[in-house]
This record gives structure tokens, sequence and C-alpha cells, in this order.
């Protein structure tokens, strides 16, 4: 090794790859929060006693009730986000440490999201009048998302996740009406001219 190729004071780069103990451990937290949202009263399956794989009726009782939906790339990129946020603030953790505290953090949201304080917020500040809890398959193929999101960050360059990022939010506005962003608006300051629009007006 050449002199000064490392300082005395920079660690040396992390590793990168991932082993089976951090799958491990993923599958570990799904089944933690998946515990926790049956603890809560949440439904394994939708109520209508089917499964699907895509359900894309978003004002419809059986919305985030099946395998995934049009809120399921919303989760995608929660992955994106938690990759830069942990390439920052978790520098010298490995890519599976970074990646076991983004599943971690998106497990503990679809725990909170499902509680019924956060279930009556989204119904009253937004149109997801239907909205009575996610499914907990529903809930761990979020999860599954979020993991495909925060994989596809550590894999692709970087304007290849920024042209995903708006691709996916204008996406969703259009056909829509709604997206991450609207999503997290609506949800802490809650604004009237964007709920009559996603409600059509």
């Amino acid at each position: 090794m050449t002199a000064g190729r490392f300082s005395s004071q920079s660690p040396p780069p992390a590793p990168t790859g991932l082993a089976w103990r951090h799958w491990a451990g993923i599958a570990l937290i799904i089944a933690v929060a998946a515990l926790a949202l049956h603890l809560l009263g949440r439904v394994f399956i939708c109520k209508c006693g089917t499964i699907r794989l895509w359900h894309g009726v978003v004002f419809s009782a059986e919305n985030s009730q099946h395998l995934t939906d049009w809120y399921t790339p919303t989760h995608v990129l929660h992955g994106l986000v938690f990759y830069v946020g942990a390439r920052y603030l978790l520098a010298r953790w490995s890519l599976g440490a970074r990646l076991l505290a983004a599943t971690l953090i998106e497990a503990a949201w679809e725990v909170l999201e499902n509680t019924d304080w956060i279930i009556e917020r989204y119904r009253q500040a937004t149109i997801s009048l239907d909205y009575f809890g996610d499914s907990i398959v529903n809930s761990a193929f979020d999860i599954a998302a979020m993991v495909v999101g925060f994989m596809i960050a550590a894999r692709a360059p970087v304007w290849a996740c920024v042209v995903l990022f708006f691709a996916i939010e204008l996406v969703l506005a259009w056909v829509i009406r709604d997206n991450l962003t609207l999503n997290i608006v609506m949800l802490v300051w809650p604004v009237e001219a964007i709920r009559v629009w996603q409600a059509g007006g």
C-alpha cells in the first residue's frame, strides 16, 4: 500500500457486501413487525378472503389490503431516501448494517402507521376515507419494497436514482393524485386545496 493512500485518522472503507445474516435480520424485523401489527388488531389478509398480487383501486376498502398497490412505489422511494441518509449519517457502517437500520425504521413506521391515531389522522386529513389500516401482508411487502429501493440506490448511479424518484412521484400524482410528497404534506400539515384536488374537485 502506498503511503498516504489512507491517512492515519481515516478509517478503511466499510464493507459493501451483504451476508446471509443481514437477510436473516431483515426477515426477523419483518416478523416482529407482523407480530406487533397482529397485536394492534390488524388483519393478516384482506377481509375479502383473497390475496391479490396487485390491487389498483385507490378509493376502495381493499386498498392497502393486498400484496401491492399504488402506494407500494412510495416505499421504494423510502428506500432511496434512507440510503442517502444512511450513506452520510452512518458512513462507517457496512452496507448491510445500514440496510438493517433502514429496515428497522421502515418497520417501526409501518407499526406506527397502523395505530388508531395515525389511521384516524389519515381519514380526517386526507382523501383516505375508506382507510382502516393495512393488512399484515401489505405491510410486509411495503417493508420489502423499501429494501428494494435501498438496494437500487446502493447499486445504481445517482442520476438514475434521481430520475426514478421524480418519475415515480409524477406518475403517482398523475394517476392517483397522491404520492410520497403529498402524503407527507397532508399528514403533517393538511392543505384544503390539495384535499379538494385529490378528491377530484
